[in-house]
């Protein structure tokens, strides 16, 4: 029996009570996963981006560990209510135009103290301002200014990465860290810079050698351009704030290399819990699948296929067939290409389709992380060939932040 054999077999114990569609952590490729990130970060903490994993439950269970600090929320409601939750220090990793959030986070002391908010723009903080409201709003809102990471080439007329912050030079970001530091009501307390040309981009994608090579050019290009320029920016930052708190970068593609500059203090990870199928395709680290879901068969129209019930969870990002999940247990089940995964149905060809019956579970891995969470309710966390606890995901808290 193979090892995903095996995985399939314990994963139908563990859930053979529940009907499906259903979602699962093993905690045990969950754990390993953990450990192998505090590995590549060589002694910086991690700090966790809730977006990839969307369970207060699991959140905590990583930050538990050894290695583990803070969190990195995607909203401002969310941040809040990490903060209100119990969580001492959430860093929300994107700006927000959320005027009652705002009121909120300025005019509570805890929230104040716990959530740093993103910032690459002046206008951004006359958003705050204005929501403040009269004699109200007077705490001292924690400020965390974005770099953009991007790689230009050719006098900027060729760029590669994310089109995020504005902020590209180092004088760039220690202007806006004046403005800040000039301004009543704010505090400039950490750098954020995510590579995400290189934490999320794998270098290996099978059958496509020449794309994963120049991959590899790529960002070994990025990586020393960004390493260099980084450091610069922290320098003039800390000329202007000598007490900067931290300076964050990386993604689960990048830990090592990101952990390896001097110039940065923690890394962003969260994707790499889970390990869903874009990770499949990296030479710097390979992950246990931690995440899955399964649907149930509900046809049989002929030889070589089956129907599941549902199963088109594509995932955000440019539209293609990496988006899509992947059938994964029992292995050797494909889309069939006239169709595809359906919102209601989905058939599935191959030869192991027909040593399924009507009621057995076909599981999926998601193509990226957290999305997962916005299609169940619920998470049963499997250790060995049990389910140990069920646990709600952020939508069955009642939460649908995005």
């Amino acid at each position: 029996m193979t090892a995903r054999a095996a995985d399939r077999a314990r994963y139908d114990r563990a859930t053979a009570h529940l009907d499906a569609p259903v979602a699962i952590v093993d905690l045990d490729a969950f754990d390993a996963n953990a450990d192998d990130l505090v590995r590549r970060a060589g002694g910086k903490p991690i700090r966790v981006a809730s977006k990839s994993v969307r369970c207060r439950a699991l959140l905590e269970r990583a930050l538990a560990r050894d290695g583990f600090a803070g969190v990195m929320s995607f909203t401002l409601a969310e941040s809040l209510w990490l903060a209100r939750s119990g969580f001492e220090d959430v860093l929300l990793a994107y700006p927000s135009a959320d005027r009652d959030g705002y009121a909120e986070l300025t005019a509570d002391p805890k929230l104040a103290s716990a959530v740093t908010v993103m910032v690459d723009d002046v206008a951004q903080l006359d958003l705050v301002d204005a929501a403040r409201g009269g004699d109200g709003g007077r705490e001292v809102v924690r400020v965390c200014l974005e770099l953009d990471t991007s790689l230009r080439l050719f006098g900027g007329r060729v760029r590669v990465g994310a089109r995020r912050s504005p902020l590209h030079s180092p004088a760039e970001v220690a202007d806006l860290a004046r403005a800040v530091a000039r301004r009543p009501g704010f505090e400039v307390v950490g750098i954020m810079a995510y590579e995400g040309h290189v934490a999320g981009v794998g270098d290996a994608v099978a059958g496509r050698p020449f794309r994963s090579r120049a991959v590899r050019l790529m960002q070994a290009a990025a990586r020393r351009e960004l390493a260099e320029r980084r450091a610069a920016v922290v320098r003039a930052v800390r000329a202007v704030v000598p007490g900067l708190e931290f300076v964050n970068g990386g993604g689960t593609g990048s830990v090592q290399h990101t952990a390896a500059e001097d110039a940065v203090t923690e890394i962003a990870a969260g994707s790499g819990l889970y390990v869903p199928r874009l990770f499949d395709n990296y030479t710097s680290f390979s992950g246990r699948p931690a995440a899955l879901f399964a649907q149930p068969v509900v046809r049989r129209p002929g030889v070589g296929v089956v129907t599941v019930l549902g199963g088109g969870y594509p995932a955000s990002g440019a539209a293609g067939p990496d988006r899509l999940p992947v059938p994964y247990l029992p292995e050797g089940l494909r889309y069939d290409p006239q169709e595809g995964p359906g919102e209601v149905q989905t058939p599935l060809l191959g030869s192991p389709a027909d040593d399924l019956l009507i009621g057995d579970k076909v599981w999926f891995r998601h193509a990226k992380a957290g999305e997962l969470c916005e299609r169940f309710d619920a998470l049963h966390l499997v250790a060995g060939d049990a389910v140990t606890a069920t646990v709600p995901t952020y939508r069955g808290e009642g939460h649908t932040f995005l």
